[in-house]
């Protein structure tokens, strides 16, 4: 067994595909194959279930895939200590970011990434928290911009900025009326929400301390997979939705009218940079936080702010 097999079943595993990992390892298909092959010999079982299409890992295959992952996780790191020692900051930096934030977060971050002298190459993946919770575990993610706080005992948080959350009412809701919404007036059947999978849909519920059993309920049901669609819901119907700071600042002149702040009541979720707790290169780390940090208002960047977090 060596590094080179382990790098092989892995691209295997994230392309399902023989020929496009050998493309992406820069080996040809037979070679690639006959190392895998050998791996099998040796371990005595199939990784991979050849006659599915694509091609899936047996579930011990799963298991070994999944030991892979961690195993050159910290064989890279060894390199990596002394590049953090050295100070050196250059290579790349795979970052996932949650929607909610990738919306307008994003397109401000590579800009900033762009016009600056940094040698270090963000590759950005967007997926939903569960998701990147897990590859910060495995290593298929050096960090993930992400809601909290999580509070996980194997990942490091780092507070990046904290983003106030709106109202956005519809002018046919009886609230658009109200200068502020009382949360308490709120019936959470009026509120469009997000996916389940969404950890700002939970950060909602408790903010107006949702029960679903209570109430009544509308005859329509839609939950949506991004905020840019709520808007658009809740400007056509009745209703309202309640959005973050940066997506309200994205707003048209028209749709602000619809924003409305909380009534006695300072509402924010934290924005944080998480890495695994035996992430190394902390030089590396500063220097990727300092670019988000750049590409939000300094408004947003007071830690006075987080007593108002709203808890996950």
């Amino acid at each position: 067994m060596n590094i080179q097999q382990l790098e092989y079943i892995i691209a295997v595993d994230n392309f399902r595909h023989f020929a496009k990992a050998a493309e992406m390892c820069c080996v040809t298909q037979p070679t690639l194959s006959m190392m895998i092959q050998k791996l099998e010999d040796e371990l005595n079982v199939k990784i991979f279930d050849r006659s599915k299409h694509p091609v899936e890992p047996t579930a011990i295959g799963r298991q070994i895939i999944d030991q892979a992952r961690v195993s050159l996780k910290y064989l890279h790191q060894i390199k990596e200590v002394v590049e953090s020692e050295q100070q050196v900051v250059k290579g790349s930096f795979k970052l996932g970011i949650i929607p909610t934030i990738a919306t307008y977060l994003v397109p401000v971050l590579l800009h900033k990434q762009q016009d600056s002298e940094s040698e270090i190459e963000l590759i950005l993946k967007e997926s939903t928290t569960n998701n990147l919770i897990q590859g910060l575990l495995n290593g298929t993610l050096d960090g993930g911009i992400l809601a909290g706080p999580l509070n996980h005992p194997e990942l490091n948080e780092f507070p990046l900025y904290y983003e106030k959350f709106y109202a956005y009412v519809s002018p046919q809701d009886e609230l658009f009326k109200q200068k502020e919404i009382d949360l308490d007036k709120i019936n959470i059947h009026n509120v469009w929400l997000l996916e389940n999978e969404h950890c700002l849909r939970g950060q909602i519920e408790r903010l107006c301390r949702a029960k679903r059993n209570t109430g009544n309920p509308s005859s329509i049901k839609y939950e949506s997979g991004n905020i840019e669609t709520l808007i658009h819901v809740v400007d056509y119907n009745s209703g309202i939705t309640i959005i973050p700071e940066m997506h309200a600042m994205g707003l048209s002149e028209e749709q602000q009218e619809n924003l409305r702040p909380f009534k006695n009541r300072t509402a924010v979720r934290e924005v944080s940079l998480v890495v695994s707790k035996d992430y190394v290169r902390k030089t590396m780390l500063n220097e990727v936080m300092q670019m988000v940090r750049r590409s939000v208002p300094k408004s947003m960047q007071d830690t006075q702010l987080k007593e108002f977090v709203v808890d996950l």
